[in-house]
């Protein structure tokens, strides 16, 4: 199990006791600010509980909702604009505007780890916003995945994302000739 520092404070006391836990091997420091009961633990979760104001979002969550094979090489993250810069190499971090970036964020287990992820309704629409920053190949290749969960998708869900995010017209259009 993880636990912040302050967790830790709050289970130990201070940063003494903290200490002597670590040296008894009781908890483990696996990254600055980050504790946990055993040795090692996947990094999908050391993130999530890193930036727990941040959601997957892009790359990441295609591949978290099952609509690549394709495993991002870094964590892909989307903010709020106004959110302090992630300073950290294994993440991409995306900046949000207030208005949009709470739209579709939903909770998911993957693997048994709870993160904070965009839903496929929300990814669907922001493939089409952001289609330019992907290649043909791995655009289509989601589009087809989209194409084939058609029956498993809020339509309603995704036409009011496509109104309440920038580029309606051209988002509606592309998914009426490319997906629906």
């Amino acid at each position: 199990m993880l636990f912040s520092y302050n967790q830790c404070i709050t289970l130990y006391g201070n940063d003494y006791e903290i200490k002597k836990q670590l040296d008894k091997k009781n908890i483990y420091k696996l990254e600055k600010g980050i504790y946990s009961d055993r040795e090692y633990e996947p990094e999908l979760a050391i993130i999530s509980m890193k930036y727990p104001y941040a959601v997957f979002g892009m790359d990441s969550a295609f591949y978290y909702q099952g609509l690549t094979d394709t495993i991002p090489g870094i964590y892909h993250l989307v903010t709020n604009k106004d959110a302090t810069k992630i300073r950290d190499k294994r993440v991409k971090q995306t900046f949000e505007q207030p208005e949009y970036f709470s739209a579709g964020i939903e909770d998911k287990r993957y693997n048994g780890i709870k993160i904070k992820v965009y839903s496929r309704e929300r990814m669907l629409v922001d493939l089409i916003r952001f289609k330019k920053n992907f290649s043909f190949d791995y655009y289509k290749e989601i589009i087809n995945r989209y194409r084939n969960i058609t029956y498993e998708l809020d339509i309603q869900e995704v036409q009011e994302y496509a109104y309440v995010l920038p580029k309606t017209n051209l988002i509606l259009d592309a998914l009426e000739s490319e997906v629906f």
